[in-house]
C-alpha cells in the first residue's frame, strides 16, 4: 500500500488530510504542524497522526499534544508528500526534505515554476494535462483561479479552435477565506502582475490571454468575468450552454443572487468543508454581441483543488489513467451528485 504525507494543515491540508483518510488503497501517515494551534487540537480530534519538527517536541507536548513524531521521520516513511505548507516554503521544503530523501512531491499554486525557486517543470490542470504528469517526481497544482479558467477554457479551445482570437479575464478575487482570522479591509486592490496569465499559459501554451486580478472584501467565492473575442460570429448561448452540460465539475446556474448565498448553500446542504468544488457559470450572465461572448462564473476557492490533489495522487502515485482517476475522485468527492443537487436548486432541473 502506498503512503501520503501532508505537509501542512491549514485550509487546504485540512480538506487533503479529510480526502486522502477515505481512500483506502492509500494510507494517510499523517499530517505536519508547526506551531502548537487549535488546528493541531482539530487535526487530532479527526484522528489524524500530527508530526512536527523535531526541535518542537517540548513546546506540543507542554500543549498537551500527542506528537506521533518528526516531519522528517514521516516525510522518510511516505511513497509522496503533498506539501500544503504556507506560501513560499515549498521551495525550502523540497530542498531541506524531499530531494535529500528522494520522494516525490506536490506543490500547491503559489509556488514558483520559474527562476531560481521554480519547484516543478509543470503546472497541472486535470482537465488539460492530467496524464503528462502521470509518474512525474514533482508538479505544481494550479492555484483554485487558474484551475477555475483552465475548466473553461480548455473546451472552448477543443470546440472552437482558431475561431478564437483572445480571453480576456476579470478575476474578482475574495479577501480572505471563511477560516481565516485575516482581516477583510474595506477597499478593492489589484494585483500589478498577476500570476494567473503566464500559469494558465503554462499548460494551455497558444492561448491568446489577458488576466487582470483585483481583490474585493468577501470571504466566499471568486467570480471570473471572461470575455471571449472570435473571429466571426461566436456561438450561441444555448451552444455554450450544450458545450458544458456534462463537463466535470462545471455546474450551469440560474437565478443565483450572489457567491454569497451560494456558498451558503453548500453549507446548508451539508457538502463537507461547506464546498463545492467546482466553478459555477451563471446563465443569466451569458451574453453574446457582435463578435464577443462573455461567460461569468464563480469559482469555488477553497474546495476547488482539492480534487485536482488527489487526482495528481492517482497519476504520480498509482499510475492511473484520467479517466479512472476522475471516477475514483467523483466517489471521494461526490462532485457529479453536487452538480446535480445544485442544478436542481438553481435551475429546477
Amino acid at each position: 500500500m502506498f503512503k501520503v504525507f501532508i505537509n501542512g494543515y491549514g485550509i487546504i491540508g485540512s480538506r487533503l488530510a479529510t480526502a486522502v483518510s477515505k481512500d483506502k488503497s492509500i494510507k494517510l501517515i499523517g499530517i505536519a504542524k508547526y506551531s502548537p494551534d487549535g488546528k493541531t487540537e482539530d487535526a487530532i480530534k479527526s484522528g489524524f497522526n500530527v508530526f512536527v519538527p523535531k526541535d518542537s517536541y517540548k513546546e506540543f507536548r507542554k500543549n498537551n499534544f500527542d506528537i506521533s513524531g518528526s516531519i522528517e521521520d514521516a516525510i522518510l516513511e511516505a511513497d509522496l508528500v503533498i506539501d500544503a505548507s504556507s506560501e513560499g516554503n515549498g521551495y525550502k521544503n523540497k530542498k531541506k526534505y524531499y530531494l535529500p530523501a528522494k520522494k516525490k512531491a506536490i506543490f500547491q499554486g503559489g509556488e514558483d515554476r520559474y527562476g531560481e525557486k521554480s519547484v516543478a517543470d509543470m503546472i497541472h490542470n486535470s482537465r488539460v494535462n492530467y496524464e503528462q504528469a502521470r509518474k512525474k517526481d514533482f508538479v505544481i497544482q494550479g492555484s483554485c483561479n487558474v484551475t477555475g479558467m483552465g475548466k473553461i477554457i480548455q473546451p472552448l479551445v477543443e470546440k472552437y479552435g482558431k475561431s478564437l482570437k483572445r480571453f480576456d479575464v476579470n478575476l474578482i478575487r475574495r479577501w480572505a477565506d471563511l477560516e481565516d482570522k485575516k482581516e477583510v479591509k474595506d477597499s478593492i486592490e489589484w494585483d500589478k502582475n498577476p500570476h494567473h496569465q503566464e500559469d494558465l499559459k503554462d499548460f494551455i501554451p497558444k492561448v491568446n490571454l489577458f488576466v487582470d486580478a483585483l481583490k474585493v472584501p468577501s470571504r466566499m467565492m471568486h467570480l471570473h468575468q471572461m470575455t471571449i473575442r472570435f473571429r466571426g460570429t461566436p456561438p450561441s448561448k444555448d451552444e455554450i450552454l450544450e458545450l458544458f452540460q456534462n463537463e466535470f465539475g462545471v455546474a450551469v446556474l440560474k437565478n443565483v443572487k450572489g457567491t454569497g448565498e451560494l456558498r451558503k448553500q453548500a453549507i446548508e446542504l451539508g457538502f463537507e468543508h461547506g464546498d463545492t468544488s467546482m466553478v459555477h457559470i451563471h446563465d443569466e450572465l451569458i451574453r453574446v454581441q457582435d463578435d464577443i461572448l462573455k461567460i461569468s462564473y464563480s469559482d469555488d476557492q477553497t474546495g476547488m483543488v482539492i480534487p485536482e490533489n488527489y487526482m495528481l495522487i492517482q497519476g504520480m502515485l498509482l499510475d492511473k489513467p484520467r479517466e479512472e482517476a476522475l471516477k475514483k475522485a467523483d466517489r471521494i468527492f461526490r462532485i457529479n451528485r453536487k452538480k446535480k443537487i445544485l442544478e436542481r436548486k438553481f435551475r429546477g432541473k
